[in-house]
């Protein structure tokens, strides 16, 4: 039988991640990135699999074990998520496996793709000796590229790549991504029958208009990458080739609608109706968007879909479309509710736009909507978090994400952390917003003990919001309201906030 090629991992940190909100309300999602790479590795003719640890509900010792039952020559260990945070805390679990499964496949060789890899690849290889290459970019060609070496000689040949040579790392000359008009055929989707697709769930609320069914689930990207350039943000820094941080890299990319109707179409034949489009901005270019809503309402298919939009490119004449094709479920990135402070941090996104006319409009076409807010951005104090709560509690949409500032890796934030000696998190678990490792940044005027605790707070108080259990109850019946109260029952744990409260 012939070797593995290529095992594509998707490690299991939930647990450290969220803490308790892992056993019942966090979401599972596919592992989408993972699932592109096999399906391009297959297509040039490598054997591949995808090992869900996650998914599939292995510990530690079951996941090693699984990696040296593939005996696969190369395994890709693809830490990479659905939000601008994920890379960076998954490596908490990435990592820790990879050191045990190294021990018991040494002869398999492993790599790191993912956005944390993309932007500290020499500190990666520098701190994991487990780790034997890295992607400095989405690692599409250089891991098919790698493949038809034999793992050990002309590595130096392999654009893209990171590796040790005796005691010193290489970086090799960049990679190209792939390009817009490539996609189809070097990505053409998700290589869903290696995926344990029963297994996904989908995030509380978003089940709500599906009688609060969370199972089974899917997500997908229609497009890659944004072309914004926000200064907390580092999602584009997979796209990057020659820049140090996200915001040199503002790449736009995306599949064409009668492509992407093919992965629904397969949706549709699986029976699963909760969809999240996990595109950054997938309400920005109409002739994509709208086209592949025609489709889907042509079909007839009745999903459950969530996407993100921006505030302001939500038009009137979009949205009846969008919630005929079944879109229920729009993300805003409102961020703050003061102008002075979103203007810092952004750049090209909205700025005096009216944040309240834009919800109302797209509720009025029977569009739930989630708000998501940060605290502590730079500019941020007391007082103008307090008009962002104050905003979030008097538009009270169906949810709300309260996230705390995070200095990214790869964004242009860290950087400027770096410079200014701002102290980050000493683990990878401390960039996730629900972990007891949690390390926020500072603002000018916090501490960030200050803005988490904030956060904090303003969370329970929106979830037992009388206002929002109503809104709950009104519209998605009492299991909302009791699964809801449910979760605000769990408690997170934080170190900083802890150790703040028995300082001297």
């Amino acid at each position: 039988m012939k070797q593995l090629d290529v095992l594509f991992v998707h490690a299991n940190a939930s647990r450290r991640i969220y803490q308790d909100l892992a056993k019942d309300f966090s979401a599972i999602e596919p592992p989408i990135w993972a699932g592109l790479l096999a399906g391009h590795c297959r297509l040039k003719g490598f054997s591949v699999d995808i090992l869900d640890c996650e998914a599939l509900h292995l510990d530690e010792e079951q996941s090693a074990n699984s990696i040296a039952q593939a005996k696969a020559r190369l395994v890709c260990f693809v830490v990479y998520g659905q939000q601008p945070s994920a890379s960076s805390q998954n490596m908490a679990g990435a990592t820790s496996l990879a050191e045990a499964a190294e021990k018991l496949a040494p002869e398999s060789k492993i790599i790191f793709v993912g956005g944390h890899v993309a932007a500290l690849p020499r500190e990666v290889l520098e701190r994991h000796q487990a780790i034997d290459f890295v992607c400095q970019n989405e690692g599409v060609y250089t891991i098919s590229n790698l493949l038809k070496t034999n793992l050990n000689d002309q590595l130096d040949k392999v654009d893209g790549l990171g590796f040790r040579q005796g005691a010193q790392i290489m970086l090799n000359r960049p990679s190209p991504i792939v390009a817009k008009a490539d996609l189809p055929r070097e990505m053409p989707g998700v290589a869903w029958d290696l995926l344990p697709s029963a297994n996904y769930r989908t995030s509380l609320w978003h089940s709500y208009p599906n009688n609060s069914i969370r199972q089974p689930f899917a997500a997908l990207y229609t497009s890659l990458g944004c072309p914004m350039r926000c200064s907390f943000c580092m999602i584009n820094i997979i796209n990057r080739q020659e820049n140090e941080f996200s915001d040199g890299s503002a790449v736009f990319r995306y599949w064409e609608p009668d492509h992407i109707i093919q992965q629904f179409d397969y949706f549709a034949s699986q029976g699963i109706t909760n969809i999240k489009i996990a595109d950054e901005l997938f309400v920005l270019r109409s002739d994509h968007f709208l086209k592949l809503c025609e489709l889907i309402i042509q079909r007839g298919y009745k999903f459950n879909i969530w996407c993100y939009s921006r505030v302001d490119t939500v038009k009137d004449q979009y949205l009846a479309t969008l919630k005929k094709a079944g879109v229920n479920w729009l993300a805003l990135g409102i961020e703050s509710g003061v102008s002075k402070v979103r203007k810092d941090v952004t750049k090209g996104r909205f700025e005096d736009v009216d944040i309240r006319g834009v919800v109302a409009k797209i509720r009025e076409h029977g569009i739930n909507v989630i708000g998501n807010y940060i605290f502590g951005l730079p500019e941020d104090d007391l007082s103008s978090m307090q008009m962002t709560l104050d905003l979030a509690m008097e538009m009270n949409t169906e949810e709300a994400n309260f996230y705390s500032a995070m200095a990214y890796p790869g964004s242009p934030l860290h950087g400027l952390a770096r410079k200014e000696g701002w102290k980050l998190p000493s683990s990878y678990a401390g960039f996730s917003q629900h972990s007891y490792e949690c390390q926020p940044l500072p603002t000018k005027h916090l501490t960030a003990q200050q803005v988490l605790a904030f956060r904090d707070e303003a969370w329970m108080k929106y979830h037992t919001s009388g206002k929002f259990l109503d809104l709950l109850k009104q519209k998605f019946g009492q299991a909302a309201v009791d699964e809801t109260v449910k979760s605000t029952k769990i408690k997170l744990k934080r170190k900083i906030l802890e150790e703040a409260s028995i300082a001297p």
